[in-house]
């Protein structure tokens, strides 16, 4: 894991730096990693059929480096690289579910638990939203609860591996996470 995050963190400071080719360096490095968290984002997506994990992982990337990998707002490690990937996951299926909320306003439907049915939530516009606004609350309150939610749910990532992204024992993360649930599964209800 150490080459690795040496490698990619030297590689998003060339590209914040303006290398051209550290882009395209960057993406060959972290395309199969995040493919694997879109994978298993969409995995839990029924009903979203229109959304390819390939897309999610091009506009997750795109939305950090950019069409011209001009680094402007490029993370600067590994852990911040794949915090905002996760992020900008979020920020595409929200925008896509806000797009189709203009289309279909729900319908009058009783709102879905998250915790208990997390497999159709992300099928109605509606409910995306809900969570994405609980979720800009918990940040609020406490951001790195809301950073283990990020990437726990919408990355996808085990206790372990988050742990690991945020260099925090998997104790910590797994009790972090489970506040962080009841909290929003509370404030859904």
């Amino acid at each position: 894991m150490g080459s690795d995050q040496t490698q990619i963190t030297s590689l998003l400071c060339a590209v914040g730096n303006g290398d051209a080719g550290a882009a395209e360096r960057l993406w060959r490095v972290v395309y199969d990693e995040l493919h694997r968290v879109a994978k298993a984002r969409m995995a839990r997506e029924r009903g979203r059929g229109d959304v390819q994990t390939t897309i999610l992982v091009q506009e997750a990337y795109l939305r950090l480096v950019g069409t011209d990998g001009d680094g402007a707002s490029i993370p600067a490690n590994r852990r911040h690289f794949f915090a905002a990937a996760a992020n900008a996951m979020r920020c595409f299926l929200v925008d896509d579910a806000r797009r189709k909320g203009r289309q279909k306003r729900g319908g009058g439907r009783a709102p879905v638990e998250l915790w208990e049915a997390a497999a159709a939530l992300e099928s109605d516009p509606a409910e995306v939203l809900a969570l994405d606004e609980a979720l800009a609350r918990l940040r609020a309150y406490d951001p790195r609860k809301a950073e283990i939610v990020q990437l726990r749910y919408f990355a996808g990532l085990s206790i372990d591996e988050t742990a690991e992204v945020l260099g925090l024992s998997p104790r910590q993360v797994d009790k972090e996470w489970r506040f962080a649930k009841a909290w929003l599964h509370r404030l859904l209800r």
